[in-house]
């Protein structure tokens, strides 16, 4: 497959070009393939859909984006599944070569590499994938800001490649080449001072000197009428030269040329001063920061100071960025490079402005007798200094603006990398660079440097879980690195072992007087009370992120003095702020905010600050809750009044969508919940998450939660709660296919009640009862206690028994009163106003309408039931009725939509862990294909339906897929058949249902024979 960004978006594969859809579906699929096989969520595609005030429909609509692209790309690529859904985002499965933008990049990094070893194939790599470009970077369509962003990076490295086109004909001596390259870039681009320099120098070095210096004064009038300012240092230079005669033309002597420079230095090229220090031999990786500062560097060589500000947590690698930018930058600027310390996070020792410039003009060489006394005649001596040098200025660990911006330049022709561990707000300079973490890749590469590339290319796997136990922090990894490389005896995989699951860890990552605890120390030491003591109590937070409710319940803080602790936290790099309002910790911070709070804080204090935020949850859990069970969780949960009422007021009213991104938060909370003895907490929780993860088809949370509330309601002697626990979490074992499971909880939760003398309590459990009878086979008793139950019930629980009574009617063939129970269903859903009952009860109408032979309106209830799913989100039983709409258009003959829907059901199944409904799957579609000339999937089909069945217990897919085979081995193997659908008898007769019937007429077909 080819996705096509460079000129208008175009997705090709083969001769097939796949429909793009609306102008919004079209930049959902612009930012997939920016990201390719990268995860990008749901609300990063709503905030580029809509920057500002986005519709409530906005994610239904952006999910209907995405399965309009996943439809399209099924019907090009049917052999494989490219666009996914995965946790809260969608993901685009292809390679990064698979995207012409990245190919482009990356034949653009490999010339930048071959450039010294083969000048001509690097311009050849080039040209290649310069003619990539088919037209603007995805020309009509809608750019929000992460599209605009990209769309800007890319013009940019287009012109940068361009031009490293240019200076590479130059210096092979194909001028002739490089003009029409650089005419056609002056176009487009006609402020560009770099490509006016290269055709003044084009010019002149084929002997054009007349037009060399008419394409001078060409831009010197474009960069006066335009920006106002004379051309730049170099240009002018080059000028001179040329009216001067001060060198000859030919290409070979360009190396002797003062001044003139075409390409980015190395650490080895030009002099490097006394005052900076060396740059570290052995740098991997940040290749992208890099490339970015030094293309924003040249670009404003010779013009105004280029100003780079570089932020990041402690240990992150800052200081050794800069130094290596620096040394690649010597070339440009070969009047001095200076460095100085300002130890901006420690308050004592931290250099004031008139020892920094005393320190600075020393190095510049000023004597001390010539340095004034007085500050302002310091920074008047410092500024004139400045002003007639091209100089690389690192200004290294700073505090804040004010530390900095006097000793910025005011004169063009430096450039200043101003490092700190704090986000540094008030100068007016370009965006700052905060650094991320290692890839895994620069991780292992550095990891290398200090371990060795030899042990560590023995065990990848090992390096790699190290790389990841250091929190890809490049600090830890040297580290680590260092301790290995002091234990030759150690394979890499015992520090692997070491560090993991360590809650320790930190005092493994030291060496000598380096440690990742000290450097994080350096941060924490300056911060005021409020904010360690809530960095400090973070570490009680469960979860792997948290919003500034959690803050607040965790510090006892009132609101407003939260958000400042917070907001100073997120300054200096010990939060991470990873989008508006949510923040996470850094791996390693968390564990030494966790050794400090154990160390300062006491365990009431601790548990104090926990019980605060399993409170405030439990209270917004319960509001949502609330809205979905329309009103019957409180016949389960009471919760009393909340410990800070002022906690739900900044919560505003938690929605679906909340909890949805609080889901892997809430899941821990339970857990920790019932570790710390919070038994009240823990399954009051997990109670009211229930409906929440049951809609949404998360069962895997709903065991593990409700496990834990079990266990708490059990430390507790609540045999209420534990009734409770047993009743709910047998839901999750039945779609999870664990039967025996379920059967065995949802009796346990029925005695429980009879014991307390619990009537209708009892009554309610003995309805799930139906549910786990007809899906283990018994279909007869599910019918014979559901019809029971329906005596004189009412409320909540006969919209749950209904449907599964229905169900079990359906099963054993009496399907007009099957029908009648589901209309009554989707009668008593509306009158509720309960959505989930709504698309529950639609699902099963028209599962029920297709049985009788009115497949037309079993389509229109299914694809009613399918879109409210979209609308709302729930994902309950969305793969059963996708199934159900693949028969139901099967017996309309619309063979290949039912195929989509069938294979569409059988990969929710899967992804949600329900193998019966991915038994059923499987079965309906080999049904399908019958007759479709593949009988060899059809079978094998039918046999991966046997074998989930078979896994799970479920006698009625093992019936169906033993029909299945049967009829396909009749014609070459008439024995196997019989024994087939013999054995399939077994379980019909055994279970009740029609099926039985055909079974019977075929074997006796066989017999007559």
């Amino acid at each position: 497959m080819q996705i096509q960004v460079l000129g208008g978006l175009t997705v090709r594969h083969g001769s097939a070009v796949l429909t793009l859809g609306t102008p919004k579906q079209q930049t959902v699929l612009a930012v997939l393939a920016g990201n390719p096989a990268g995860l990008v969520s749901v609300d990063q595609l709503v905030d580029e859909l809509w920057p500002t005030d986005p519709p409530r429909s906005a994610v239904p609509n952006v999910r209907t984006y995405a399965a309009n692209l996943r439809r399209g790309l099924e019907a090009m690529i049917p052999e494989r599944e490219v666009l996914t859904r995965a946790r809260d985002g969608y993901r685009l499965d292809v390679a990064r070569t698979d995207v012409d933008a990245f190919l482009f990049r990356s034949e653009v990094a490999e010339a930048r590499r071959l450039v010294a070893a083969d000048q001509a194939g690097a311009a050849r790599l080039l040209s290649r994938a310069l003619e990539r470009w088919r037209g603007p970077a995805l020309v009509g369509v809608p750019l929000g800001s992460m599209l605009s962003a990209q769309v800007a990076a890319l013009i940019e490295d287009r012109m940068l490649a361009a031009e490293m086109l240019v200076e590479l004909k130059i210096r092979l001596g194909h001028y002739d080449d490089a003009l029409p390259v650089l005419r056609n870039l002056l176009v487009t681009q006609p402020l560009r001072e770099r490509a006016h320099l290269l055709l003044v120098r084009a010019l002149h070095l084929r002997g054009d000197h007349a037009g060399a210096i008419a394409a001078y004064h060409a831009a010197r009038r474009i960069l006066r009428e335009q920006l106002g300012i004379e051309p730049g240092a170099e240009l002018r230079q080059l000028y001179l030269r040329i009216t001067e005669h001060e060198w000859p033309g030919s290409h070979t002597d360009r190396a002797a040329r003062p001044g003139v420079s075409t390409s980015v230095g190395h650490p080895d090229q030009g002099i490097q001063s006394p005052s900076m220090p060396p740059a570290v031999p052995d740098f991997v990786g940040r290749g992208k920061v890099v490339e970015q500062l030094l293309s924003a560097t040249l670009r404003a060589v010779g013009g105004t100071p280029a100003v780079h500000l570089v932020d990041g947590m402690a240990g992150s690698g800052k200081t050794s960025l800069a130094l290596h930018v620096a040394a690649r930058l010597t070339t440009h600027y070969p009047d001095g490079q200076l460095f100085i310390d300002l130890k901006g996070h420690n308050a004592v020792e931290q250099v004031d402005l008139t020892s920094a410039l005393a320190t600075l003009l020393r190095q510049l060489g000023v004597p001390g007798g010539r340095i004034p006394a007085a500050v302002e005649d310091r920074l008047s001596c410092w500024q004139g200094e400045l002003a007639s040098r091209r100089l690389i200025i690192v200004l290294d660990n700073a505090a804040g603006a004010g530390q900095v911006f006097p000793l910025l330049p005011r004169s063009r022709g430096s450039v200043v990398i101003v490092t700190s561990r704090r986000r540094i707000t008030g100068l007016d300079v370009g965006p700052p660079v905060s650094l991320p973490m290692m890839a895994v890749e620069e991780g292992v590469a550095l990891l290398a440097t200090s371990a060795g590339p030899e042990r560590v290319a023995a065990e990848p796997t090992a390096a790699a879980l190290v790389v990841e136990q250091c929190g890809y922090l490049p600090l830890a990894i040297r580290l680590a690195g260092s301790r290995l490389a002091h234990r030759p005896t150690w394979q890499v995989a015992d520090l692997a072992a070491l560090l993991a699951g360590n809650a320790r860890r930190l005092v493994h990552l030291t060496s000598g007087d380096r440690s990742v605890t000290g450097a994080f120390a350096a941060s924490y030491e300056p911060l005021d009370e409020p904010a360690r003591r809530m960095f400090r109590l973070f570490s009680v937070h469960p979860g792997d992120h948290f919003d500034l409710v959690a803050a607040i319940a965790l510090s006892g803080l009132a609101p407003d003095d939260a958000g400042l602790a917070l907001t100073e936290l997120v300054d200096c790099h010990l939060v991470d702020e990873v989008k508006p309002g949510r923040y996470r910790m850094h791996d390693l911070i968390r564990q030494f905010a966790d050794e400090l709070s154990r160390e300062q804080d006491s365990a009431q204090e601790r548990e104090r600050a926990f019980v605060e935020l399993a409170d405030v949850m439990l209270h917004l859990c319960f509001q949502v809750a609330d809205d979905l069970e329309s009103g019957s969780v409180r016949k389960y949960v009471t919760i009393g009044s909340p410990r800070r009422p002022d906690l739900l007021v900044v919560a505003a009213s938690p929605t679906e969508e909340w909890a949805e991104d609080q889901r892997a938060n809430l899941v821990a909370l339970v857990v920790r919940a019932r570790e710390w003895a919070c038994h009240d907490h823990a399954w009051r929780l997990a109670r009211v998450l229930w409906r929440f993860l049951y809609v949404r088809g998360y069962f895997d949370d709903i065991i593990v939660t409700h496990l834990a509330g079990l266990a708490a309601a059990q430390a507790a002697k609540d045999e209420a709660a534990m009734a409770v626990m047993h009743n709910y979490v047998a839901s999750a074992y039945l779609r999870k296919g664990s039967f025996e499971a379920a059967l065995q909880h949802v009796r346990a939760a029925v005695i429980n009640a009879e014991q307390r003398g619990d009537v209708m309590g009892a009554h309610g459990y003995r309805v799930n009862l139906v549910a786990v009878h007809w899906i283990r086979g018994d279909p007869e008793e599910a019918v014979r206690v559901g019809l029971e139950s329906l005596r004189g019930q009412q409320g909540h629980e006969i919209s749950t028994l209904l449907p599964n009574v229905g169900l079990a009617l359906a099963m054993v063939g009496r399907n007009a009163e099957a029908l009648h129970l589901h209309r009554l269903h989707l009668y008593l859903a509306r009158q509720a106003g309960s959505q989930f009952h709504l698309l529950n009860a639609l699902g099963h109408i028209g599962t029920t309408k297709f049985r009788l032979g009115r497949h037309e309106a079993a389509v229109r209830a299914l694809r009613a039931a399918l879109a409210l799913r979209r609308r709302t989100g729930h994902r309950y039983a969305e793969a059963e009725v996708r199934n159900d709409l693949g028969i139901a258009l099967r017996c309309l003959g619309r063979t290949d939509e039912a195929v989509r829907h069938h294979e569409a059901a059988r990969r929710l199944a899967v992804e949600s862990g329900e193998p019966h409904v991915e038994a059923a799957a499987l079965n309906d579609l080999a049904f399908t294909l019958v007759g479709t000339g593949d009988p060899g999937r059809v079978v094998e089909l039918h046999r991966a339906a046997l074998r989930v069945a078979t896994r799970i217990a479920h006698l009625y897919e093992q019936g169906r897929a033993l029909t299945g085979l049967a009829e396909h081995l009749f014609a070459t193997d008439p024995v196997a058949a019989r024994r087939h659908w013999e054995r399939a008898l077994a379980i019909f007769r055994r279970m009740g249902v029609p099926e039985r019937f055909e079974v019977e007429r075929r074997l006796a077909e066989i017999a007559a024979e």
